[in-house]
């Protein structure tokens, strides 16, 4: 009997760069469950304007699988490995997946971001990503709430009111409580 598909881990499998799109097709036609979040970016011709989509993480692509069965993954067309420590791959955190795709299906603009490691941790209390966590910082005097991929060190800014977030004490994890009023945000 083979398990479900959603009983597997998330992976971060590098492909080709400009082949994420080449390396999905192929891993959807052989029954793979994939993540390949994109953003829209205007990109200019000789003699037009396109909007096209791009891969927030050039490179790469988010795959579920069984890690005891990853040959069919690894000898797909584009696909260069799977993410992981030494020839070990490491799976990605279902939350952070989780957190991707909730800004992706939000249609709130995004883009890529470089990867932070320190900053103001906050907590989306309204609005279309309500619950997801990240670091708020501001950028061309809008507010982005930064969500990290840990294992790949890169980042996806979502713009966002700053209204709709309140502040993580540290020390606090994602299941405790906020209450109160937001005092001194730093952004």
């Amino acid at each position: 009997m083979i398990p479900e598909k959603a009983s597997y881990s998330w992976f971060a499998v590098q492909t080709r760069l400009r082949y994420e799109h080449f390396a999905a097709a192929h891993l959807r036609s052989k029954g793979y469950d994939l993540f390949l979040p994109v953003y829209s970016c205007r990109r200019r011709w000789a003699d037009r304007i396109k909007e096209i989509e791009l891969p927030l993480f050039p490179g790469y692509l988010f795959c579920r699988f069984d890690l005891n069965n990853r040959f069919p993954i690894v000898v797909t067309p584009g696909v260069l490995q799977v993410v992981g420590v030494g020839k070990t791959p490491v799976p990605v955190a279902d939350a952070e997946i989780a957190a991707l795709q909730t800004a992706v299906q939000s249609g709130l603009p995004r883009q890529p971001w470089p990867f932070l490691q320190i900053g103001q941790r906050v907590r989306v209390e309204y609005g279309p990503l309500y619950g997801l966590e990240g670091i708020l910082l501001t950028f061309k005097g809008r507010h982005r709430l930064v969500l990290s991929v840990t294992l790949l060190q890169r980042c996806v800014a979502v713009e966002i009111d700053v209204a709709w977030v309140r502040p993580i004490p540290r020390g606090l994890t994602a299941a405790t409580p906020l209450t109160g009023p937001v005092r001194d945000l730093r952004i």
